[in-house]
């Protein structure tokens, strides 16, 4: 008889094992995981941030430079625009609707200047912010960085640009009669101040134009808008009170961003202040838009910065 042995393979069950039963949470927290793209903390965020200013930098002087690459004139337009545009205020309010009057030339042309300069700056900083994630989704998608950079580097560039057309807003002021005095000094923390709110208002902007990129057709009809509620072409509150505006409306147009620190640069660069309006407590004003909106606008895009480049 013979005996055949039929050799079968033994199902043996595994182990249980010791994660079983453990959530994705607790399974992360157990072999030390994080979310590929998390938002780091504010402070981790702001060192971050930091470590990247040689990018920052470099990134806002390579946008300045290819700005105009295609132009014949280059640069020259960076301070040419501002100056064009004031050239046709000048025509129309200066000229035409007489808002040199009772200021003299000699003043209007550098008052009219100074504030189309300084209001670009904001004007400008508002609409490269707005694009600075829609309009760079390659580059968000690409690499790894703090993505608040792009708007900081887009107000840099900007501040880059008023710096260049102030050495021509000095040209008019010596060439009117308004000599350097100590006041001038005063256009440091001016610009600082400045530079802090544009940047904030970037950031907000920024984060916004991701969700909703028809925000950057809409935001020239805003700013053209804001700009003659800032009274860059003429006396702001002249103009009211002989309309006879109520004295709220004064005040509050007064104190937006855009005239206070416009009224500031004019105050300290043009030597005759009896056509400019100080408000009350303008420093404070001007250090509190720069603080509540550049802090503000830096935690407002933190906040989204998992966001930024998905979907």
């Amino acid at each position: 008889m013979s005996e055949t042995t039929h050799d079968s393979a033994v199902a043996m069950s595994a182990p249980p094992s010791p994660d079983d039963g453990m959530s994705a949470a607790e399974l992360a927290k157990k072999y030390g995981l994080a979310v590929s793209g998390a938002r780091p903390s504010l402070p981790e965020y702001a060192r971050q941030l930091w470590a990247r200013r040689h990018f920052i930098v470099a990134f806002s002087r390579a946008k300045m430079t290819a700005q105009y690459s295609q132009a014949k004139l280059g640069q020259v337009w960076q301070v040419a625009t501002p100056l064009l545009n004031a050239g046709v205020y000048l025509l129309i309010f200066g000229l035409l609707m007489q808002q040199s009057k009772g200021m003299g030339i000699a003043t209007y042309i550098p008052f009219l200047v100074t504030g189309v300069f300084v209001f670009t700056f904001t004007q400008s900083s508002a609409m490269a912010g707005v694009r600075s994630i829609s309009g760079n989704l390659g580059l968000v998608r690409a690499l790894h960085f703090p993505r608040a950079a792009l708007p900081i580097s887009f107000a840099m560039q900007q501040l880059q640009q008023l710096l260049l057309s102030m050495c021509v807003l000095f040209a008019f002021l010596l060439g009117f009669g308004h000599m350097p005095r100590p006041s001038w000094v005063l256009i440091v923390p001016v610009l600082v101040l400045q530079f802090l709110f544009n940047t904030g208002l970037a950031m907000i902007l920024a984060r916004a134009g991701s969700k909703t990129p028809d925000l950057a057709q809409l935001l020239p009809f805003i700013t053209r808008t804001w700009m003659y509620a800032s009274g860059v072409m003429y006396n702001m509150v002249e103009a009211l009170e002989k309309t006879h505006a109520p004295k709220w409306v004064i005040d509050v147009l007064s104190a937006n961003p855009a005239a206070v620190y416009i009224d500031l640069m004019r105050w300290s660069l043009i030597e005759n202040h009896s056509h400019i309006h100080l408000p009350p407590h303008v420093w404070l004003l001007a250090l509190g838009w720069a603080v509540v909106v550049g802090a503000g606008g830096f935690v407002y895009f933190w906040k989204a910065e998992e966001q930024y480049g998905r979907g």
